[in-house]
């Protein structure tokens, strides 16, 4: 390698520790053990400078033949302007097949998202912060294994792609709880150690009064504790969270390529994600 250049590699578990200096950068919260279960989930590439230093990374997590997220995009600010961008979407497209690619978009990504193809498709709005006390709410129970494939199933209808391999992290590192009419789960939600405290997400339910009370029910126990929803902007909880204490701090712009059609709009609804970068 010539002094200068920079080589774009599989990412592997060998360069995760350049990898969340990379979104130290960007301050963003993902912890080692974020960046590992990300990874877990997908396949990626890493750009290399000519000293070994990660100066770029992309992942990318296929759900199932559905879908897969583009995810993690980092551009270390030293080198952007050269073309980085565009050669690690072009490894992320090689990596997705012929999945159809959904991402978050920050406001610096946009522009080569949108002439890469990518078409916006809704707002995430980022809510997080020590969390107000709450009662319980009625009517919500923890979730054990035995509900894993009917959780599962449920999700691949709201989300309109199998995640299984995502619920199946969740589990390793998270619980769940759910809510059940006439014996069967008509919504659940999943909680997880996540960046600066935990995660509530996805959040599946067919209303916003079930949204609130699968949130409640994580939120309740943990006064004062930090927590994490990343929404979308349509969802109608964004109000709500900020009553209980999670301050809108950010989010992006959620796209797709190509366009989602109507009939892909599933229902129950997704009210809060896994995370931005996993949908």
């Amino acid at each position: 390698m010539q002094q200068g250049e920079i080589q774009i590699q599989a990412f592997g578990p060998d360069h995760i520790e350049g990898a969340v200096a990379l979104s130290r950068q960007e301050n963003w919260p993902h912890r080692p053990q974020d960046w590992q279960m990300a990874l877990q989930l997908s396949s990626g590439a890493v750009a290399l400078d000519d000293q070994g230093r990660v100066t770029g990374t992309i992942l990318v997590t296929p759900y199932g033949a559905d879908c897969a997220m583009i995810n993690m995009v980092i551009v270390d600010r030293n080198v952007r302007g050269k073309g980085l961008g565009r050669r690690l979407m072009k490894q992320a497209f090689d990596l997705a097949g012929d999945r159809p690619l959904r991402l978050v978009a920050t406001t610096d990504g946009m522009p080569l998202y949108q002439k890469l193809g990518f078409v916006p498709s809704g707002t995430i709005l980022q809510h997080q912060g020590k969390v107000a006390e709450l009662a319980a709410p009625e009517g919500v129970e923890a979730a054990g294994a035995d509900d894993l494939p009917e959780i599962k199933a449920l999700d691949r209808d709201a989300y309109g792609a199998d995640r299984e391999a995502l619920i199946d992290a969740l589990a390793e590192r998270g619980q769940f709880a759910v809510i059940r009419r006439d014996g069967a789960i008509e919504a659940y939600a999943a909680i997880r150690p996540f960046g600066r405290g935990e995660v509530i997400g996805p959040v599946i339910a067919g209303s916003i009064d079930e949204a609130k009370a699968l949130i409640g029910f994580f939120a309740a126990p943990r006064a004062g504790a930090f927590l994490r929803v990343d929404t979308g902007s349509g969802t109608g909880i964004a109000g709500w969270l900020e009553e209980i204490g999670l301050t809108h701090v950010g989010g992006g712009v959620a796209m797709d390529r190509p366009p989602k059609t109507i009939a892909e709009q599933a229902r129950p609804k997704v009210y809060a994600l896994a995370n931005q970068a996993l949908g």
